[in-house]
């Protein structure tokens, strides 16, 4: 029979898959003899039988029968003993941090009887009575699933009567009442009377901890977090103890760094007299965590060592979460802290200087996401018409700019039309997820760095301000308050510095962050502030260890150049059909419309010149490195005007010559899938001279630049090859060309079919290089259309857990990969030096690059804006594959 319980002092950090990170992290502190209250942890595991059996596994219930007895020796009395009861916590803790998402629940144990027993032991009967209401409040919510807010309203109602604003104004008669009262809307609204049977209150918190895993709020963390949905949580047991005994109590969050910043020093928020929750949730007013010396010298010092002790040991910043009991400070918690980007860059050259990890382990800790993040624009002057109204703390750096929403709903809503927003709450919830993630900021009047708004603002890169107390946020009326009587209605458009904490009315404009100025060669690194060294010391690091090159996607030589500032060892795929836009429409047209082999050769003339000039820029901007040229892929049609337009001027009598002859040949090659119709290396056998006169445009470019001095290296692609005789049949053409310039190039083919991929030992007899288009590749190995399904279906597949991610976001590694992997093999084993890349977006998606740089591809190509990010990607990719 499996182990499902593990005692605090049996488990260590190493065992996160089993006991999740709350109950690893408790065992490795009780293990370094930290002031942990006793407790145990039931596994992942056992949640994991629970959601797939809605049963507990045989023998659990014995097994956490056997520990909490083990526990109730311990502290020298029994779970909800009427004299002098054990109180416990149960919480939630899954492997990977999910702050806020699933349930906890305080003061199990508590009863009637009990309470005058905690009431007598601790000499404090507000206390006694204040730890009952919560215990019922938050079973109440989490447990039974009656609405909150129903509580709330309550308490509030209690002060407004009393003629009070805070909790700590009611007394214990106050208390008294509210227990009554919410034992009436248990009844109420749960249908049953709240259960006083202490192991009852244990066992049904312990299943709906189990079961808030498949939580809404949950689920929708874990997709934008990319956690896999069948982990489960493990479940935490912990002896209570108490911030909320008197002022000599108290709880709060610290920081061993500060993860906004990176900056070393106290960090970390404190609030006296309160339980964990009132911290995390911002409704009261913490102070700094360095105001806890004032209050509890003896315990601010012992914290500040405790602290000093985690950070050496996890060799990381750590998040750290106590209670003060009487003046005894007790270990909640504490997990590798969440950070913002910048933070991330900063601690982890920090943690080099200090020795206490090498720069390989420094590139493992910083991601291509964090840096994405680095890249996006800051807020630049601020002119004259906009005006600053308030200020708060900088939780989350960034600019945000959008339309002002005062509820997540709305905020969903308005981005779903593709407006930018900014979320105004007084502090946010976990039930506040899904509007996060929608809005391009998020701003709260309560709350210090935290809270739940900067923790999870934090964790997904979105700009944060919180605490920014002079504004008064009126949710109902959907409008806040700033000082000097400034108004902020809903749709108004607000601006909010996560940095500086600074919020404006109005539209701030942006300008290029400095790491960007650092990849554009306009900021050197030895003028840059601590951040951009940091980048530039990463990411020259990256470089030393990474196999993989790094390409770039680019159509002109103004793209080609700011890519090659970027970092671009070349370009991986240049689209020739762009350079058919715009005034060259024309000439298109005129191809198309030819009704001899003269009109057709007049026509393809008129382009070739364009064409040379357009690989010319190119070349000479990527001289020296190669350039891999797609030969033109849509479907000609796409270069037509629409045929309902033409239909209609035809019809009205409003059409010329011109446009009857263009509406037949629209109506000739309409096709009903033109994704799958007559396009790429089709549309070269079908159009005699087509690919030929592309052809040569590239190789008298390279000829003419190599004449005068240049190093032009032309790779030429054929795309949307599937069988190894459409190559053959194209390659001879485009080698008569290359012969008769007097020119070299490597041919080659994109792989984007799944025949392709399949034959692609036979396809290598006439390649020199595969580039996969994974793109088109997604599509034809799901059988979707991206452009038709993306708005249709993907939204519910996501919900379901059918997709993880967008398979056009992220490689589907076990149906497309594989096809990849295939197609690699096969390729080389009948040409061993057959040169490998992928051209598709996801060459610049961070996670893709480290299976590619698996399947041992050359190299990846990818926009230019992301081509730091595929550069430090492979370089973590190279780092953890040598373990």
């Amino acid at each position: 029979m499996p182990k499902y319980v593990y005692d605090f002092t049996e488990g260590n950090k190493d065992l996160k898959d089993l006991l999740g990170g709350k109950g690893a992290n408790l065992a490795e502190m009780t293990n370094l003899g930290l002031p942990v209250p006793p407790g145990f942890t039931i596994t992942s595991e056992a949640c994991r039988y629970y959601l797939d059996h809605e049963a507990m596994p045989e023998g659990l219930d014995a097994e956490v029968g056997r520990h909490l007895e083990a526990l109730e020796r311990e502290m020298g009395k029994r779970l909800g003993q009427p004299d002098d009861p054990l109180l416990v916590s149960v919480r939630s803790g899954a492997k990977f941090s999910m702050p806020g998402m699933m349930e906890t629940v305080l003061n199990v144990g508590l009863n009637d009887e009990s309470v005058h027993g905690l009431a007598e032991r601790s000499g404090n009967e507000r206390f006694a009575w204040d730890s009952y209401r919560r215990l019922i409040q938050m079973f109440g919510k989490t447990v039974l699933d009656i609405d909150g807010d129903l509580f709330e309203t309550a308490i509030d109602e209690a002060k407004a009567a009393k003629g009070v604003e805070s909790d700590l104004d009611l007394d214990t008669d106050d208390f008294k009442g509210l227990v009554a009262t919410y034992k009436t809307i248990v009844r109420e609204h749960a249908g049953r009377e709240f259960p006083t049977d202490p192991r009852e209150q244990m066992d049904l918190a312990i299943k709906a901890v189990f079961g808030s895993w498949n939580a809404p709020r949950a689920i929708l963390y874990r997709r934008q977090e990319r956690i896999p949905a069948d982990l489960g949580t493990a479940v935490n047991i912990v002896a209570m103890v108490f911030g909320n005994l008197g002022m000599d109590s108290g709880t709060g969050v610290a920081f061993t760094r500060d993860p906004a910043s990176g900056q070393q020093g106290i960090y970390g928020d404190y609030l006296q007299n309160a339980q964990g929750e009132d911290v995390v949730a911002g409704i009261r007013s913490t102070v700094p965590l360095a105001e806890l010396e004032q209050i509890d010298k003896k315990s601010y010092a012992e914290l500040l060592q405790i602290m000093e002790t985690l950070e050496n040991h996890y060799r990381d910043l750590c998040d750290i979460e106590f209670t003060i009991e009487g003046g005894k400070l007790w270990m909640l918690q504490t997990r590798v802290g969440k950070r913002t980007a910048a933070a991330a860059f900063r601690i982890a050259t920090q943690l080099v200087d200090q020795e206490l990890i090498d720069e390989d382990e420094a590139v493992r800790r910083v991601t291509g996401d964090q840096l994405a993040q680095l890249m996006f624009p800051r807020f630049g002057e601020v002119a004259d018409d906009v005006k600053k109204i308030t200020e708060g703390m900088g939780a989350s750096p960034g600019a945000a700019v959008g339309k002002a929403v005062f509820s997540s709903g709305r905020a969903v809503e308005l981005a779903d039309d593709g407006e930018d927003v900014i979320l105004l709450r007084r502090e946010t919830s976990p039930d506040d997820l899904d509007g996060m993630i929608a809005a391009r900021g998020i701003l709260t009047s309560r709350g210090g760095k935290t809270s739940h708004a900067a923790v999870v603002a934090r964790g997904m890169g979105k700009t944060c301000v919180c605490g920014a107390e002079e504004l008064e946020i009126d949710v109902k009326a959907r409008q806040a308050t700033a000082p000097g009587g400034v108004t902020i209605k809903e749709g108004d458009v607000i601006s909010i510095d996560g940095t500086t904490g600074a919020v404006y009315l109005g539209e701030v404009a942006v300008v290029d962050s400095p790491v960007v100025q650092y990849f554009e060669g306009t900021l050197a690194a030895s003028d840059g502030d601590e951040l951009v060294a940091s980048v530039d010391r990463l990411m020259r690091h990256a470089d030393s260890r990474r196999r993989l090159a790094v390409r770039a996607n680019a159509d002109n030589g103004e793209d080609a150049a700011r890519a090659r500032r970027f970092g671009a060892q070349g370009i991986g795929l240049c689209r020739t059909e762009h350079m058919f836009l715009g005034e060259r429409r024309q000439y298109v047209e005129d191809l198309i419309l030819a009704e001899t082999k003269e009109d057709r050769s007049a026509a393809l003339r008129a382009l070739e010149p364009l064409q040379k000039q357009d690989f010319k820029e190119i070349f000479a901007a990527m001289d020296g490195l190669p350039v891999t040229i797609r030969l033109i892929d849509p479907p000609l049609h796409e270069f037509l005007p629409d045929l309902t337009d033409l239909t209609v001027r035809v019809a009205t009598g409003d059409a010329s010559s011109d446009d009857e002859r263009l509406l037949e040949a629209v109506r000739r090659l309409h096709e009903q899938n033109p994704m799958l119709g007559l396009r790429g290396v089709r549309l070269g056998v079908v159009i005699p001279g087509l690919f030929g006169m592309q052809v040569r445009a590239i190789a008298e470019a390279a000829a003419e630049l190599k004449e005068a001095g240049k190093e032009p290296h032309a790779e030429i692609m054929i795309p949307l090859v599937g069988a190894v005789q459409e190559l053959e049949y194209i390659r001879e053409e485009a080698e008569k060309v290359l012969a008769d310039v007097g020119v070299e190039a490597l041919i080659g083919t994109m792989i984007e079919l799944p025949r392709a991929a399949m034959t692609a030992g036979q396809i290598a007899e006439a390649a020199e290089f595969f580039s996969f288009g994974t793109n088109d590749l997604t599509q034809t190995t799901w059988g979707f259309s991206r452009d038709d399904v993306e708005s249709a279906f993907f939204g519910r597949y996501l919900e379901l857990g059918i997709f993880g991610v967008s398979p056009f976001e992220t490689l589907d590694v076990d149906g497309v990969g594989r096809l990849v992997r295939i197609a690699a093999e096969e390729g080389r084993a009948t040409r061993p030096g057959l040169k490998l890349g992928i051209c598709g977006e996801h060459g610049g998606d961070p996670e893709s690059v480290h299976f590619f740089h698996e399947v041992g591809l050359d190299y990846v190509s990818c926009s230019p804006f992301r081509i730091p990010v595929a550069r430090l990607e492979a370089g973590r990719a190279a780092i953890q594959s040598k373990g």
